[in-house]
């Protein structure tokens, strides 16, 4: 493509030059009386043949542009979005997902305007420049020396004030991905803005932000046009100083009219060519600050890495242990101080305590989503720092308090539990999570797509389709939080047999705020501010009378609601 652009830039620079040897052969025809065509046809024949290298040139050039152009923010995209899949959880809990999104395309966008615009602005001036340069020394060597000084000058002085331009697009980049994800996350709890009539609110909170972008983005093009004003007047002075000084020099009879014509077309060439490349810093720069937010707030260093030598877990047992474990979040508030827990295989614990205590970090914890300060975390003697995330995670089955789907059909929500499983064996999953009626009376059936987080499904359903994903994923390691909680009686009732036979021959890890649910399990452990403060049976901690009898009790009686255990 370089080697193309070059040519057609070579081709349409020397179009003066073609058009110098049509007039001196028209001149040199009358002086000697003889027939113009005869000594005009080389001239024109090279015309046409420069025109014809200009079409054949930029059109292959396109060709190549139409190929690669795709494909480069292709490329970028995937790059980016398999960068940000490997940040933890932390990282997304800090940033917007319409902003990330956002600063994904303008990223891909400006690599490849970017690149362009080497490609097909400034590569091609430098090949224009160096042409015309030399036959203009061909003509008169001060004219041309002077010429090229000038517009040396004149595109490094706009190099300079573009460069600053930089900050001011990455600045106005920032605010378009900030509105962005406000937009996205006023759109995504839609519902909320409904149900509290909040539509002129939401509004009103986005109107601050849209007024920041507005005053970010004039501050950056009034700064853009003051640089163009300086550039439309310096490239007016160098063009009336150019033609006033070719005709100065064609006064004194020191070069023919053709030497004229040409020194002139290439004078406003070159002189039009460099105003055009100063207009392109201002992209130019417009792209790399677009690039740069979007590189500073993705491209970094993730939290959360496998070792260079980090191997496959391998369950045999699945025995877990927690030693030693301190771990705070973001605030620095600890959530646990030297915890210590060890699971048997096979067997199956409860978790309770009240929201806040500890219950769900375990989970993170145990999943590697976050990383705890100090401490160690082994599955069946496996340090899981030590081995592969994906094959951690593809050993652990997790069904989630609050369910949320992909916007695609409800066959491919839960084949995301096992991608090579059979239609077959997805339909088996749906029938043991008792998905499979309300599935099949759906409009499209499992092709059914089911909105975005799948809002077009009711909570119990999107559990549902969960506890089929889970069951068709089978580790030999469960977590469940909550998983019932979505339910109608009956419903759960049906589905505690689906339940058993998930968690048999399994190690599981269960938190419930029904404590009902959690009374056939081998051991509960009843957390209070990251600490397990009892730990036994259900019966065993009945009998103690602490804590987590008198949750029971209150339960039982109807005293403490549910959510605020």
């Amino acid at each position: 493509m370089l080697a193309l652009e070059a040519a057609q830039a070579a081709c349409s620079i020397l179009l003066p030059y073609a058009i110098k040897k049509i007039m001196d052969a028209v001149a040199l025809a009358q002086l000697l009386k003889v027939e113009v065509w005869n000594e005009v046809e080389p001239a024109l024949w090279l015309f046409a043949g420069l025109n014809f290298g200009i079409v054949l040139f930029s059109r292959a050039s396109g060709a190549m542009l139409v190929l690669l152009g795709p494909t480069l923010r292709l490329q970028v995209r995937r790059e980016l979005f398999s960068y940000l899949q490997g940040h933890s959880q932390r990282y997304f809990l800090s940033h917007f997902a319409g902003s990330l999104a956002n600063r994904i395309s303008e990223v891909a966008l400006g690599v490849a305007n970017t690149l362009w615009t080497v490609l097909f602005d400034f590569w091609p001036l430098i090949i224009t420049f160096s042409v015309s340069l030399v036959l203009m020394m061909g003509v008169n060597l001060q004219m041309a020396l002077t010429l090229a000084l000038w517009i040396a000058v004149y595109v490094l002085i706009s190099f300079f004030l573009a460069r600053r331009c930089r900050r001011y697009a990455q600045k106005y980049a920032a605010a378009r991905s900030l509105v962005s994800g406000k937009i996205v996350d006023s759109v995504t709890n839609i519902q909320n803005a409904k149900l509290f009539a909040r539509r002129e609110y939401e509004q009103r909170y986005l109107e601050d932000y849209l007024l920041q972008e507005v005053n970010i983005a004039r501050r950056t093009f009034w700064f853009m046009e003051r640089i163009r004003w300086f550039q439309f007047v310096a490239a007016m002075i160098l063009m009336l100083g150019i033609i006033g000084y070719a005709l100065k020099i064609w006064s004194e009879n020191a070069m023919t009219v053709s030497e004229f014509a040409m020194s002139a077309s290439l004078s406003l060439m070159l002189i039009e060519q460099a105003r055009g490349l100063s207009r392109r810093f201002l992209e130019f720069f417009e792209y790399t600050g677009n690039i740069n937010d979007g590189v500073s707030r993705i491209i970094q260093s993730h939290e959360i890495m496998d070792h260079v030598d980090a191997q496959p877990l391998i369950v045999t047992h699945a025995t877990i242990q927690f030693q030693q474990i301190d771990f705070s979040y973001v605030n620095g508030r600890p959530v646990f101080q030297s915890l210590n827990i060890t699971i048997r295989s096979g067997e199956k614990i409860g978790l309770v305590g009240f929201s806040g205590s500890g219950k769900s970090t375990l989970f993170n914890l145990l999943l590697r989503l976050f990383e705890p300060q100090s401490g160690t975390i082994l599955i069946d003697q496996q340090n899981i720092q030590a081995v592969t995330q994906e094959s951690l995670r593809n050993s652990i089955t997790m069904i989630p308090q609050d369910p949320i789907l992909f916007h695609r059909s409800l066959l491919e929500n839960i084949r995301y539990g096992r991608l090579n499983a059979t239609d077959d064996e997805v339909i088996a999953a749906a029938q043991k999570a008792h998905a499979h009626e309300f599935i099949v009376a759906s409009e499209a059936g499992y092709q059914t797509l089911v909105g975005e987080r799948g809002v077009k499904l009711s909570g119990g359903q999107r559990q549902r389709i969960t506890l089929a994903r889970a069951i068709l994923k089978n580790t030999s390691i469960l977590l469940l939080d909550e998983a019932t909680s979505a339910l109608d009686s009956v419903t759960e009732h049906h589905i505690q047999d689906s339940l058993a036979y998930l968690m048999r021959d399994k190690t599981v890890m269960v938190i419930a705020h029904r404590l009902s649910t959690l009374s056939h399990l081998d051991r509960i452990l009843v957390f209070q501010q990251g600490k397990i403060v009892e730990e036994g049976s259900h019966n065993q901690l009945l009998q103690r009378k602490g804590h987590y009898a008198q949750m029971w009790s209150m339960q039982a009686g109807g005293f403490l609601p549910q959510s605020e255990l």
